[in-house]
């Protein structure tokens, strides 16, 4: 599998939370070949299960949201289209950004922007509020309500670039750049013994709840889960960079703190460093921000990971990953999965 291709499939399609469904089926389409069977829950998620042949076994459950940022039609105002953020929008990334509102068929829009020259210097240094800005999408008023009902998706336009030799931006790479990496567990996994059964979920709704996780960690009731998610890519302008975020091409970000289980934390280190992979840690105090805050107490609870990918300008159209960096955990979620049942301690 290329994983850039991969990459290209999913970052291109359009899933704002609540709406993954086209990007849960391109996802299902490349997963398919590499496991047992696929389906989706009620809560859209896409689940795969890769069976390892052994009677009562373990369940391990590797998780990636597929839903990204978006925003939705509120109302309209002369053509033009009013709307609210679904997901943390940042919203200083969205004056004059290209659009598309995802009608039947999709609408191409720019977000209206008031040009330097009319602001005043108090206007220009302060960010916008959502409710207050517009898409134009060239509509008269009248058009615009008959094609653009209330309650539309609107994702930012665009898929994924290289950038350089190892790096890849676009959008949504948050978080589809780690299913990317789950596909290539299963495809290390794929004709290969294992004594659990994995278990691949693409999830829905992470960006404004986590409850497609939690759901479908709840059906599945797994023994072990990983969620696999972005963390912050280092910058030189971020304050703190050796706290806060994390060097690409540094490897992955294991995470350390109470939302994960401290055997599983240790496992994912010694994998690593038995495969001669670098590897980073993040201290996670509290609530993670990921999946794993949900779904680690499922039912009776359940024992649970964090493996991180590092991403630049997080939730943003041009969000930047390291090819190595996601490679790499593909391959340290192949390791901790292999003897898994065997090793792992009990809870």
């Amino acid at each position: 599998m290329d994983i850039f291709d991969a990459l290209e499939r999913l970052a291109g399609e359009r899933g704002p939370s609540g709406f993954e469904r086209p990007v849960a089926q391109a996802a299902q389409e490349l997963l398919s070949p590499l496991v047992d069977e696929t389906w989706f829950d009620r809560m859209g998620n896409l689940i795969g299960v890769r069976r390892c042949g052994r009677t009562g076994a373990k369940k391990l459950l590797l998780d990636a949201h597929l839903d990204e940022i978006g925003l939705m039609v509120t109302g309209h105002a002369e053509g033009f289209l009013r709307f609210a953020a679904i997901g943390g929008v940042d919203p200083r990334m969205l004056p004059d950004r290209e659009v598309t509102v995802l009608t039947h068929p999709p609408l191409p829009g720019v977000v209206a922007c008031l040009p330097p020259h009319v602001l005043t210097r108090e206007e220009e240094d302060k960010a916008i509020p959502v409710d207050k800005l517009c898409i134009d999408v060239g509509l008269t008023q009248e058009e615009a309500q008959r094609r653009v009902p209330v309650g539309v998706p609107i994702t930012y336009r665009g898929g994924c670039f290289p950038l350089g030799k190892k790096r890849i931006c676009g959008k949504s790479l948050d978080d589809r750049a780690c299913f990317a990496a789950l596909l290539l567990c299963a495809q290390y996994l794929k004709d290969k013994p294992a004594d659990v059964d994995v278990y691949f979920m693409g999830s829905t709704r992470e960006e404004v709840s986590g409850a497609g996780a939690s759901c479908g960690a709840f059906a599945i009731h797994p023994d072990y889960c990983v969620a696999v998610d972005v963390t912050h890519g280092r910058t030189p302008d971020l304050r703190d960079p050796e706290g806060r975020a994390f060097r690409l091409g540094g490897g992955p970000v294991i995470g350390v703190g109470p939302n994960m289980a401290r055997w599983m934390t240790r496992r994912f280190q010694e994998k690593a460093k038995a495969l001669d992979m670098p590897c980073q840690l993040e201290v996670m105090a509290g609530d993670t921000g990921t999946n794993a805050w949900g779904m680690q107490i499922c039912r009776e609870g359940i024992a649970t990971a964090i493996l991180s990918l590092p991403l630049r300008y997080m939730h943003t159209p041009v969000e930047v990953v390291d090819k190595t960096d996601l490679e790499q955990v593909g391959r340290l979620l192949h390791a901790f999965a292999v003897d898994l049942g065997e090793e792992a301690v009990p809870c």
